[in-house]
């Protein structure tokens, strides 16, 4: 295994959520996260928890970005947090519409359906891949490009 690649077996949401708050004190302020996984593996559950942890409160209302593609928030460190659920996005370019390039000189970015940016994903990233482990509600949380 890459000494830059670590997995987490998560057996449940409350799982994946701590496992998320662990992570979030190792980020830098200008990370950039791409979740990989299928419907329902647990990327927005990770990424609310992530969000939450990052801005200091536990009840934070964080929606998914579906249908507005992109959220922002405020760290309590003050950096911005851009979170992006790129599923509906048709066209690698229309990421440009959607303040692409200031997220990415700004503050941290969380990147849902990175696949969808084609050759626009940026090289310099933390891959997390989510996969079905042995269990209904397991899961393994493969992290790629941060160190354990």
């Amino acid at each position: 295994m890459n000494p830059n690649q670590f997995e987490i077996r998560s057996s449940s949401e409350a799982q994946t959520i701590a496992e998320a708050q662990n992570l979030a004190s190792k980020l830098n302020a200008s990370a950039v996260l791409c979740l990989h996984g299928t419907l329902g593996m647990g990327k927005s559950v990770f990424a609310r928890a992530l969000i939450r942890s990052l801005c200091g409160d536990e009840n934070l209302d964080v929606p998914s970005p579906t249908f507005t593609l992109v959220q922002q928030y405020n760290a309590n460190d003050g950096r911005a947090i851009y979170h992006f659920d790129l599923y509906r996005l048709q066209d690698p370019d229309e990421i440009y519409e959607l303040g692409w390039e200031d997220a990415l000189a700004d503050g941290l970015c969380i990147i849902e359906w990175p696949e969808r940016l084609g050759s626009l994903k940026p090289r310099e990233c933390v891959d997390i891949y989510f996969t079905s482990g042995a269990e209904s509600n397991s899961r393994t949380i493969t992290i790629t490009g941060l160190q354990p």
